[in-house]
């Protein structure tokens, strides 16, 4: 199984488009949105795919996002501020991750396979322990190209690749 990862796509609806261009061409079954939506009409990129998604430190509308969630429908859940997953017998943590020092500490007590987090606007890829820390890049206009990415984690190899949302 392919899960496709974004965050922080910040009403940038061209961005959240071309991601779901990038994740149906790269067999994609369920994308993870770490946090900063900003608003519900960003979602309709969305609507093909089941998508688990956490609130950001920007995501005020929270009841319409809520909304355009159950609207989604297909097992498409809004979680709150965390999500706990498991795919393929990988267990995933989703935060938005303001606290680096959070992502941290999920990262340290190896409780998971994979901790995924946005904020901080730029990916990462890196191993501690037996736990991925997983940061899909950002969407926000003003980030550099190289952090204009998503990612996609294989989940039968384990493997983790990045694409650029500008190509």
């Amino acid at each position: 199984m392919n899960i496709g990862i974004v965050s922080d796509t910040h009403d940038n609806v061209a961005a959240a488009e071309r991601a779901a261009e990038i994740f149906e061409a790269e067999g994609v079954e369920v994308v993870v949105h770490c946090g900063d939506f900003v608003a519900p009409p960003l979602l309709s990129a969305f609507e093909d795919v089941e998508l688990h998604g956490v609130l950001g430190n920007n995501d005020g509308e929270i009841s319409g996002l809520e909304a355009a969630f159950d609207a989604l429908g297909g097992g498409s859940t809004l979680h709150g501020r965390f999500a706990d997953l498991t795919f393929d017998g990988l267990s995933v943590a989703v935060l938005h991750g303001e606290s680096k020092a959070e992502v941290e500490t999920l990262a340290a007590a190896e409780e998971y396979d994979y901790v995924c987090y946005g904020h901080h606007h730029r990916r990462e890829h890196r191993e501690d322990g037996r736990t991925t820390l997983l940061n899909p890049g950002a969407q926000f206009p003003t980030v550099p190209d190289e952090h204009r990415t998503v990612a996609i984690i294989d989940t039968l190899s384990e493997a983790v690749r990045f694409r650029s949302v500008l190509e």
